[in-house]
């Protein structure tokens, strides 16, 4: 698999998270149970801010989508920022993101 068929099934993805608007410019998907998942949602929850969010057992589609990013692996928090997945990414990043395109200040 190439970067560029990542690429595509990330936009793909995020097409399909449309709930009337324009879709989520960072998406996090977790599990319950995932200690990585519960520190980042933490972290967001504390400062306020509220990404998308897919929990990948309640949701086929969104597990087939970590699956098919994380070859084969249902890895999470995988957050997709602006069309690109981190998987377990450092959870500053997701708030710096998330004030970013929320126009928050640091």
């Amino acid at each position: 698999m190439s970067i560029f068929d990542i690429c595509r099934r990330v936009r793909s993805h995020a097409r399909q998270d449309r709930s009337g608007g324009d879709p989520p410019e960072v998406v996090v998907y977790w599990r319950p149970g995932c200690p990585y998942c519960a520190r980042l949602r933490a972290h967001l929850r504390v400062r306020g801010l509220r990404p998308g969010m897919r929990n990948i057992w309640a949701d086929p589609a969104a597990a087939a989508f970590v699956r098919s990013v994380a070859g084969g692996a249902e890895k999470v928090p995988m957050v997709v920022i602006g069309g690109v997945a981190h998987v377990n990414p450092r959870p500053r990043m997701v708030v710096a993101a998330l004030r970013d395109r929320q126009g928050v200040s640091r």
